[in-house]
């Protein structure tokens, strides 16, 4: 991890970042599904940080170091030192938390082929960290993927989707909260930038073949949502009409690795966190431009906040440099659902908010009624499946995501929010929703939670493959919002594993 500088826009002065190997974003890993890989992770960071911190929040102390940093593989099934445990952070001149782990971390990559993401994640400061540019790709292949004939090469690219605030300088801009609340000064509810970068680059072009490409796209952002679509335009972005007459999105893959089938969208709606593997189909399209453009509502699907439209811009005006052989099978990988049984545990786990009563702002998150540093109440033990239903009374839209696993949707059912409030009893007001059609039968990692719904998630909690363990271990994990900005503010909780 160092500090570096780059030009995210051609308009722009290089911006001071940090980085993974001075990048932003990091250096793409590649790994072999059963082959074990080991990442030291070292910090060259300065003393100083980047960005202003908020020490009222929980872990964020003012008698902490300012700069400190543990890396979490996002999605891997690891054990616990290898996980980037909130509280393992450490820093450039020696000095960690209670948890690090001085070893390299371990990752078995025990998966099948997917696109994980490795990020920051120190307690308190994850937002500012993942802000500076503390990102990257790590991509797991396995022998079901490499035979179907997919497009690879140059022809696959991941897109990291990021929104951030530059000053005219080109340095970062992350506001502060001028009229907060007591409790914290600088801290805000979410994170909304005014520009939308993609691979640390604000709204670029890229130049394609009339071809099929691969893209695995990532929401990096720390608040925002995007809802996507490509409209046709001129060769400088500018659109030409709203028809759907623009390739579709087909979508192969997501959080945990391929869809058992390609699922067709004119729309994606991904969320702080998610992974969406699709194909794009330029091959009847030489001399058009596409626009990748981005409608949804910031904070979502509120609204309010600068609603950052342009993403990217697609030109297909590259000769073919040879003959398009890729395909977009009818089937892609053997799924085996996970089903519910009579009898299997299901926790009700609430997701609420505690605002401030003279104007609504927003204090802190919490998920089960409990801050992070509460006793722990989520207990699963070693390969045990159990049923999680996330019950949000709140307004926001939060993307849960649960360390170690990779669950898989049940339904959303929506529920009588001020029934709730006022009696503690969950009051159903429909019958249960099924997933979205590209949300199950799929392996996830993170959940859209949508305001006044129950959103039920089944896992199964196993550890790595060949896991030395000894009976009555407590494996410690976290799950959290992905919202950085709720993460950062007591919107996370520890749970163990119990061998």
């Amino acid at each position: 991890m160092r500090q570096f500088k780059a030009k995210a826009h051609r308009d722009l002065p290089p911006t001071t970042l940090w980085g993974y190997n001075g990048s932003w974003p990091g250096p793409t890993i590649e790994a072999q599904s059963g082959q074990a890989l080991n990442v030291n992770w070292v910090s060259k960071l300065p003393d100083v940080h980047l960005l202003p911190i908020d020490h009222s929040i929980h872990g964020a102390d003012a008698s902490l170091p300012s700069v400190r940093n543990v890396a979490h593989l996002h999605g891997a099934c690891v054990l616990p030192d290898d996980d980037g445990y909130p509280e393992a952070w450490f820093t450039a001149n020696g000095e960690h938390g209670p948890k690090f782990n001085p070893r390299p971390s371990h990752y078995p990559n025990c998966q099948p082929s997917t696109t994980l993401w490795y990020h920051d994640h120190c307690l308190g400061i994850t937002r500012l960290n993942v802000y500076a540019g503390l990102a990257g790709f790590y991509l797991i292949r396995d022998e079901t993927e490499a035979a179907l004939n997919l497009p690879q090469g140059e022809f696959e690219i991941p897109l990291m989707l990021q929104d951030r605030l530059f000053h005219h300088d080109g340095s970062l801009y992350y506001p502060r909260v001028v009229n907060g609340p007591k409790e914290h000064s600088i801290w805000i509810q979410e994170l909304f930038g005014d520009m939308n970068c993609v691979n640390g680059k604000v709204t670029p072009f890229l130049e394609v073949e009339p071809r099929r490409y691969r893209f695995r796209i990532l929401n990096a952002s720390n608040s925002r949502f995007y809802h996507l679509r490509l409209f046709n335009s001129d060769a400088t972005g500018k659109l030409e009409d709203d028809s759907f007459d623009a390739p579709a999105f087909h979508q192969i893959g997501t959080d945990g690795g391929l869809l058992p089938a390609p699922v067709e969208l004119h729309y994606l709606l991904i969320a702080p966190a998610e992974r969406f593997d699709v194909v794009l189909d330029f091959s009847e399209c030489g001399g058009k431009s596409f626009s990748l453009i981005n409608d949804a509502p910031a904070p979502y699907t509120m609204g309010g906040q600068y609603l950052a439209e342009d993403v990217m811009l697609f030109k297909v005006s590259r000769p073919l440099s040879g003959k398009d052989t890729s395909s977009v099978p009818i089937t892609l990988a053997p799924f085996v659902p996970i089903e519910p049984t009579f009898g299997m545990r299901e926790r009700m786990l609430l997701v609420s908010e505690k605002e401030r009563q003279s104007d609504g702002y927003v204090i802190t998150g919490l998920l089960g009624n409990a801050h992070w540093h509460e006793p722990i109440t989520e207990d699963p033990k070693v390969g045990s499946t159990e049923i999680w239903s996330f019950v949000n009374i709140t307004s926001d839209v939060h993307p849960l995501h649960v360390h170690l696993v990779q669950f898989q949707i049940l339904n959303r059912q929506a529920f009588d929010v001020p029934t709730y409030q006022q009696t503690g009893k969950i009051v159903f007001t429909g019958r249960p929703m099924a997933p979205e059609s590209n949300e199950r039968p799929a392996r996830k990692d993170t959940i859209k939670s949508y305001p006044g719904y129950v959103t039920r998630v089944i896992q199964r909690f196993d550890l790595p493959a060949g896991a030395t363990i000894t009976p009555g271990q407590e494996l410690l994990y976290v799950w959290h919002c992905h919202i950085l900005e709720h993460e950062d503010n007591e919107m996370m909780r520890p749970y163990k594993v119990i061998t």
